[in-house]
C-alpha cells in the first residue's frame, strides 16, 4: 500500500496494516512494534530531501509551514529549533491555505488591479551547486516565513527554487548536533503478528535485491535526472539499520523526551 507517512502511521496504529514502512517517530511514541533489523531510510549528514526552505537567516524566521504528511521530520525540526533556542510558530499547510484566502480578500480593497505583486527577494543557495536546476522564472506566490518540505515534493521545490531560498537541511543539522545517523523510517510489525521472522527475512532479501540493481533502477527513473538520482541514493540516503543508526534513534528519543515531545520512560528496541 502506498500512502503518505502520516496516513501509514495511522493505519498501522489502528491495526489496518500488520506490517508497514513508516516514520520512526511512530515507534518512539508507541513502542509496541517489532522493528525489522538491518533496513531503514536514514542519513549520515545532509539528506537533501528534508529541509526548511527560508528566505532569510534561520534565526530570523517567525513561522514555519509544515508538510501535513510529515511525522518524524516535524518532531526532529522541533528538537533542532529548541536546541538553538528558536521558537517560531509551527502550523500545518491547510492553515496557510485559509489564511492566504483571507489575505487575498483583504488586500483586494487596498491596491488597484494594476499594482505589481511583491516578489520574494532572491538569496543564494548554500548547498552544493552541482545539485541545482535552473530556477523557475517569475514572481513567487506569497508564502509564510519558511516551509518544511519532505520527499519528492521537497526535491522538486529545491531544484526549481534553488536561487530563491536557503535550505536548512535537517539531516545536516542533526549530524552537527549529535554526530550520528538519523533514522527517518523503517519497517514495523504489529505485536499480534505471529512468527514475524519470515516476513522480516523476505523484506531484507528485497532490500538486498534492490540495492544490487540500484544502477538499473536509477536508469529507469523518469522524473529526476539520473546523475542527480545517483548522488541522492548513494551520497545522501542510507538504507541500513545497524548499531550507529540504533544509537542515533536512541539519541533522538532522548532529545524528544528532553523537549517534552514524548513521555519519559524506558523503551526496548525489539528487532527481528
Amino acid at each position: 500500500m502506498l500512502d503518505h507517512p502520516a496516513a501509514l502511521c495511522a493505519q498501522l496504529a489502528r491495526g489496518d496494516l500488520d506490517v508497514a514502512l513508516v516514520s520512526s517517530f511512530e515507534f518512539l511514541r508507541n513502542p509496541i512494534y517489532r522493528i525489522v533489523d538491518d533496513i531503514s531510510i536514514s542519513s549520515d549528514g545532509p539528506v537533501y530531501s528534508v529541509f526548511v526552505a527560508h528566505p532569510g537567516e534561520i534565526s530570523q524566521i517567525e513561522e514555519v509551514e509544515l508538510d501535513p504528511a510529515a511525522e518524524t521530520s516535524v518532531n526532529l525540526l522541533r528538537c533542532l529549533l529548541a536546541e538553538l533556542g528558536l521558537n517560531p510558530r509551527l502550523f500545518p499547510a491547510c492553515e496557510l491555505d485559509k489564511r492566504a484566502q483571507r489575505d487575498i480578500l483583504r488586500s483586494a480593497d487596498c491596491r488597484s488591479a494594476n499594482s505589481p505583486v511583491g516578489r520574494i527577494r532572491p538569496v543564494a543557495d548554500r548547498t552544493d551547486s552541482s545539485d541545482r536546476e535552473p530556477a523557475v522564472a517569475g514572481s513567487l506566490p506569497a508564502r509564510p516565513n519558511a516551509r518544511l518540505l519532505i520527499g519528492d515534493q521537497a526535491i522538486r521545490f529545491r531544484q526549481a527554487q534553488a536561487e530563491e531560498f536557503h535550505f536548512w537541511d535537517l539531516g545536516e543539522q542533526w549530524a552537527r548536533l549529535v554526530d550520528l545517523p538519523f533514522v527517518y523510517a523503517f519497517w514495523l510489525v504489529r505485536p499480534e503478528v505471529a512468527n514475524p521472522k519470515p516476513i522480516a527475512d523476505r523484506l531484507r532479501a528485497m532490500h538486498d535485491e534492490n540495492l544490487a540493481k540500484l544502477d538499473r533502477l536509477i536508469a529507469e527513473e523518469k522524473e529526476f535526472d539520473p546523475k542527480f538520482c545517483n548522488r541522492y541514493y548513494r551520497r545522501y540516503l542510507r538504507f541500513n539499520f545497524g548499531e550507529r543508526e540504533k544509537e542515533g534513534l536512541r539519541a533522538f528519543y532522548k532529545l524528544c523526551q528532553e523537549h517534552e515531545l514524548l513521555p519519559k520512560r524506558d523503551i526496548a528496541f525489539t528487532v527481528i
